[in-house]
């Protein structure tokens, strides 16, 4: 079991700290809406997280992954919203966005839906999950085992997003990303549309 949780650790830190469409939503919130906006973002992103490791645990990420239908449904949902993100941000301007522009009946919502939707929405996820779910978690694998795995992908992810918004809402860093709102507004929509054409263009 050691052996297992040390592979859980490795895999969890290097998939969280590899730029990709997870951690620039969660950016972009964050200086959009400050830190309640990354962190409910993130919150969205780990329980996209679960929808993942819940599938691949009874089996259906292999159905999704062996099915050309089912896998570029997933993958062209999740490039369109993607562009549509980075659409939208491109062309925002320089108008510099926080949390109190926004309807604040819906900004909880809208938060954790966007980090929520950018997840299951990502083909990568599933193919993952369903990569540990074959070679480290695997079917002889006991249920505790399982759970107690579970619980440190889980863990890692969310210490990692604590971190990264935290360090991303500082005064400093806010303020140096305040001054050019215009080009971090077109820097964050042009990486969601790379993103969104890398995602397209994903092979199983």
């Amino acid at each position: 079991m050691l052996d297992q949780i040390l592979v859980i650790l490795g895999i969890t830190t290097l998939i969280m700290i590899s730029p990709g469409p997870d951690m620039v939503i969660v950016m972009r919130n964050t200086i959009i809406g400050g830190r309640a906006a990354g962190l409910k973002s993130s919150l969205g992103v780990l329980a996209g997280n679960m929808v993942h490791i819940t599938y691949s645990a009874i089996g259906i990420g292999i159905l999704i992954s062996q099915s050309i239908l089912a896998f570029n449904i997933l993958k062209y949902a999740g490039a369109a919203y993607l562009i549509y993100l980075g659409v939208m941000s491109f062309f925002a301007g320089d108008t510099k966005l926080s949390a109190k522009d926004l309807d604040r009946s819906n900004i909880s919502q809208r938060w954790f839906l966007q980090g929520f939707l950018n997840n299951i929405l990502n083909p990568k996820g599933t193919l993952f999950y369903l990569g540990v779910f074959t070679m480290v978690i695997t079917p002889e694998t006991a249920t505790g085992t399982t759970l107690l795995l579970v619980a440190i992908m889980m863990a890692v992810s969310a210490l990692f997003w604590l971190f990264f918004v935290y360090t991303l809402d500082s005064n400093h860093v806010r303020r140096v990303l305040e001054r050019g709102q215009k080009l971090v507004n077109r820097i964050f929509g042009g990486l969601l549309i790379f993103l969104g054409i890398r995602v397209a263009f994903l092979e199983r």
